[in-house]
């Protein structure tokens, strides 16, 4: 069962402005990527559905942040169905993410009041998500959608809209100065913030530094 609302969901993705976007077979990576993110002041964390048994990794990482770090909401993206989704659910993700909008996902989580935030690509996608009770979009991807000039053009006729582009987001100040500027309500960054040494391994520290300097990156664009 979900610990958050999806009130709490959408309030903290605003205030942080950074979601993580994650997916690894191994656990223990897993742990330690997430431990990273969240001292560099991430307080929302996106887990894709990825792989064999992704749901499995999921449930033994959700019992980890509940128990060790305080505030971490934790979800999953790459969701495409309700039968996934009632899986998810049942493991206690606070909030789904999917590429696309299909109204029986919507169900599903609007029956435990549970973030729901589906994939669009165009102004009556945005419109009849947001009918179905979304209370955050994810444009992806986000950058061949269109970009930040997309995200401008929407909030012209839907300036109640909030909209998380993921796909084509950096965590530099050039790249989050443009999203923001567009009137994004957070944005998810995947590969990008998650930096890794000559050898492959992921470089826990710098992922740790590059996930607080673009929180306040978004702090100074406020």
């Amino acid at each position: 069962m979900a610990t958050y609302t999806r009130i709490q969901v959408a309030e903290t993705m605003k205030s942080t402005g950074i979601i993580p976007v994650f997916y690894h077979q191994d656990l223990e990576i897993c742990k330690k990527v997430i431990k990273a993110c969240y001292e560099g002041g991430a307080r929302v964390f996106e887990f894709t559905n990825r792989g064999d048994f992704a749901h499995e990794v999921f449930g033994k990482l959700n019992k980890y942040v509940n128990e060790n770090f305080e505030e971490m909401i934790l979800g999953v993206g790459s969701v495409i169905d309700p039968g996934t989704t009632s899986l998810y659910l049942q493991l206690g993700a606070n909030f789904i993410v999917s590429p696309i909008v299909h109204p029986e996902m919507a169900k599903t989580c609007n029956r435990r009041k549970v973030g729901w935030m589906p994939g669009c690509g165009s102004v009556t996608e945005i419109s009849y998500a947001e009918e179905l009770g979304a209370e955050v979009v994810k444009i992806f991807p986000g950058s061949q959608v269109g970009g930040p000039s997309f995200v401008k053009a929407v909030k012209g006729p839907f300036p109640w809209s909030s909209i998380m582009p993921t796909g084509g987001v950096s965590p530099t100040e050039e790249n989050l100065k443009e999203w923001f500027n567009a009137g994004v309500h957070c944005v998810g960054i995947g590969s990008k913030l998650f930096t890794k040494k000559e050898d492959a391994s992921f470089d826990y520290d710098a992922i740790t530094k590059k996930v607080s300097s673009a929180i306040k990156i978004v702090e100074s664009l406020k």
